[in-house]
């Protein structure tokens, strides 16, 4: 380890943001990096522990702990702390296909393991990861690999999220002739169109299609394959087909909704921001929430995108209602603000949070516009944009019903295995796996990967973290 001592000699330092008062006023990120030679000290913080249980990536208790991608961690820290971006990038880049993502994104659980936080505060893990990735992405041309030879084998991946990403990634280094196939405009899945830019720029993502494209991947978007015809001919013209498609099927509001106008879910409104201030698409089927009383039910990163967004985009008010109380968010008796709701504490002053709040009931005028919603204790707030981040039930069935393969809330696959019930169909990610994390979607897709390789091939080298 590059400091044996670095643990007790330095302390934990974020990346800095931008006040909240200057970054509400844009739709730039946010993060600014640390100088390198304070990020060098993040890296010698690491301990190089016996038993490294960062990178563990085991789901302890029902939850989990560590990283699913088994990162190499403590190397890639004595690298950034010993001055070789070089090996630090290929100790990343062993296990992770985009750190620039999970450096971003993801909530660290990584840093949850990490046995300096015992006692202590935890290495900062994902900003030393960002930084690495980072670095190298100042000269892509470094981070060009293609694959010396080709396989005559191919694959299709319906699905361009992180997990399809990683599928495709890790075939295509195989030598894999691979082709991702989008419905949406625009490559990235939630990527590009579920995380706001302030969060994710849509630069970044489209920085990694770009090479990935450069390395010999090819995507083709607008095309919707839970049509009978589209999914047919995957299934004609190619060796294998690996469904990573999501759990885009949103849970229920729970409250009668039936010609509202003004009700939406929280990733058809995102998606909608998205379009409207980063790609300039003049025809949005989402309105704005500007001047409008915007009410946002349920929590988590969704809920507080939406009121990060609904601040950007000039809204009148905006109310975030969560079900469970106060106390249960409560840590060393206060109550933690992430990056949303500290902007809407400078833009109106208060908390948008109410806690143990649910709605009962919604207010239309004559024409069936909204304006407010009922909750449980009676009271009526106003509200002309009414927003559920209530979660997933599970994946969209069209897509499932259009390959013929077995699904309910996922897709069935047989256990420790992505196949379906299909000859040469896999499925990755939330689709198979239900609502997760980025990190473990691209467990998912790299562990698909593996499997469609041997099955490919009759035998794989690639890892499967899964």
């Amino acid at each position: 380890m590059g400091k044996t001592t670095g643990f007790l000699e330095y302390t934990r330092r974020d990346d800095p943001a931008r006040a909240p008062e200057v970054r509400v006023a844009d739709w730039e990120e946010f993060h600014l990096p640390l100088p390198e030679s304070v990020r060098a000290q993040q890296g010698g913080r690491c301990m190089n522990c016996g038993v490294p249980y960062c990178q563990s990536g085991i789901v302890w208790e029902g939850k989990p702990f560590g990283c699913p991608l088994h990162n190499l961690i403590p190397e890639w820290n004595d690298m950034l702390f010993s001055g070789n971006p070089a090996h630090a990038l290929s100790r990343l880049l062993k296990t992770n296909n985009f750190p620039e993502f999970t450096g971003r994104v993801c909530p660290a659980p990584c840093e949850q393991a990490c046995i300096c936080g015992m006692y202590a505060s935890p290495v900062t893990i994902r900003d030393n990861e960002l930084c690495v990735i980072e670095t190298a992405f100042a000269d892509t041309a470094s981070l060009r690999r293609r694959p010396p030879q080709w396989s005559g084998k191919k694959v299709a991946v319906v699905g361009s999220g992180p997990a399809g990403l990683a599928a495709a990634d890790q075939l295509n280094h195989r030598g894999h002739s691979v082709t991702v196939v989008e419905r949406w405009e625009r490559p990235g899945g939630l990527l590009t169109y579920g995380i706001p830019n302030m969060k994710l720029p849509k630069s970044v993502v489209q920085r990694r299609i770009d090479l990935m494209t450069d390395e010999g991947v090819s995507f083709v978007c607008g095309v919707d394959a839970a049509q009978s015809a589209t999914a047919a001919r995957l299934l004609r013209e190619y060796d294998a087909v690996i469904l990573c498609c999501g759990s885009g099927a949103p849970r229920p509001l729970g409250i009668d909704d039936k010609g509202v106008s003004g009700v939406y879910y929280g990733t058809e409104y995102l998606k909608a921001a998205v379009e409207r201030h980063i790609f300039a698409k003049e025809t949005v089927s989402v309105p704005s929430a500007q001047n409008r009383d915007v009410v946002i039910i349920g929590t988590g990163d969704t809920a507080s995108d939406c009121v990060a967004t609904a601040l950007r985009q000039g809204c009148a008010s905006v109310t975030q209602l969560v079900r469970r109380p106060r106390e249960d968010y409560v840590k060393d008796g206060r109550l933690p603000l992430d990056y949303a709701h500290e902007e809407a504490l400078c833009v109106t002053g208060t908390d948008p949070r109410r806690f143990g709040v649910q709605p009962q009931s919604l207010v239309t005028g004559e024409d069936g516009v909204l304006t407010g919603v009922v909750t449980r204790d009676g009271e009526t707030l106003p509200c002309s944009l009414l927003i559920a981040a209530t979660g997933f039930s599970g994946c969209e069935a069209d897509v499932c019903k259009a390959f013929g393969v077995e699904s309910d809330r996922t897709v069935w696959t047989r256990p420790g295995s992505f196949a379906t019930n299909v000859e040469k169909v896999f499925a990755a990610g939330d689709m198979r796996r239900g609502q997760s994390l980025v990190v473990w979607a691209i467990a998912e897709g790299r562990s698909a990967a593996a499997e469609v390789d041997s099955f490919l091939m009759g035998y794989t080298n690639l890892v499967a973290p899964l």
